[in-house]
């Protein structure tokens, strides 16, 4: 511990200073724990090994709660220009010019934006050396309340159509309400092509059950029906983290999951938390998953197939 309360903690090369890692950041009540600023950091410092992976040259957006979940939110794109020197950062374009981004490439920094109350890390699906080309793509499965089991079904639906299509997929919970279908993809195509290829295998879904799902952005204009969420494969637009904690009463995690877990009775969007969610970690569930990504080309003319 140093002065005032703050804490110092190790991480490989560098010391980060903790400030009030009593503060209290998620209140609890109900069923729902309550967490500390300490107790975030003790979570990324076990997750790191399994999150740093996911977020290495990346740009992100951070949702900072200083006052703790019930205070204000600010969505951060730019770098202060208090951070430190040591924190990776990334110039990149947007309409009227650039934004210097921070990356998240060791445990020093992840641990850093923790002590500012970087509650959420989004991450672009692209990395800072070829921005506009994205290396991963997500179907994300929004249901319009909280039936489970629509997303469940979702989920199944979507993969079989993936692997007619041949591409390998991975699922993660959200620590929201839905699921992510993630495909890693080769860095070959822009983001224009990568979501009008998701749109399009999303309508293909729509299609054959057009009652239960809908890839209608206005919400008025979906109903009960699942909506089915490619927008954010887009130049600038980002995506929860895998393992990245969510801004909702008991700190509920995004946490990849295998397929084989999708049949699990007890599983749902908010499954687990910052108490529990380093042993899902553990057990490694996109083993499976391809360390290459793939091109669309290949896909598009086998969707193309399909549709006809």
């Amino acid at each position: 511990m140093s002065g005032d309360g703050a804490r110092t903690v190790r991480a490989g090369r560098r010391s980060v200073e903790i400030r009030r890692p009593e503060k209290v950041l998620f209140p609890g009540g109900g069923n729902a724990g309550e967490y500390t600023k300490g107790d975030l950091v003790d979570y990324h410092r076990a997750v790191a090994p399994f999150m740093l992976p996911h977020l290495r040259g990346r740009p992100l957006m951070l949702d900072r709660r200083p006052d703790g979940i019930d205070g204000p939110t600010f969505m951060q794109k730019n770098t202060p220009d208090g951070y430190p020197d040591w924190i990776t950062r990334a110039e990149v374009a947007k309409e009227d010019g650039t934004v210097t981004h921070t990356v998240c490439d060791d445990t020093a920094t992840l641990l850093y934006l923790v002590d500012q109350a970087s509650i959420t890390l989004h991450r672009w699906l692209s990395r800072t050396d070829r921005t506009d080309h994205p290396d991963r793509l997500v179907f994300d499965l929004d249901p319009s309340g909280d039936d489970f089991e629509t997303v469940r079904e979702a989920a199944r639906l979507l993969r079989e159509l993936l692997d007619e299509l041949e591409l390998p997929s991975a699922l993660m919970t959200t620590g929201s309400r839905g699921l992510h279908v993630v495909v890693p993809l080769s860095g070959t195509q822009d983001f224009d092509d990568v979501r009008a290829f998701a749109r399009e295998a999303a309508d293909t879904l729509v299609a054959a059950h057009p009652d239960r799902f809908t890839t209608a952005a206005r919400k008025k204009d979906r109903g009960d029906r699942l909506y089915l969420d490619v927008q954010r494969n887009a130049y600038a637009q980002t995506a929860v983290a895998p393992y990245t904690v969510r801004a909702l009463p008991g700190a509920p995690v995004a946490v990849p999951v295998s397929w084989d877990q999708l049949d699990d009775p007890d599983l749902h969007a908010r499954r687990w938390t910052v108490a529990d969610a380093v042993e899902q970690a553990r057990t490694d569930p996109w083993a499976g998953l391809p360390g290459r990504g793939r091109s669309l080309g290949p896909a598009r003319r086998r969707l193309a197939a399909l549709r006809d």
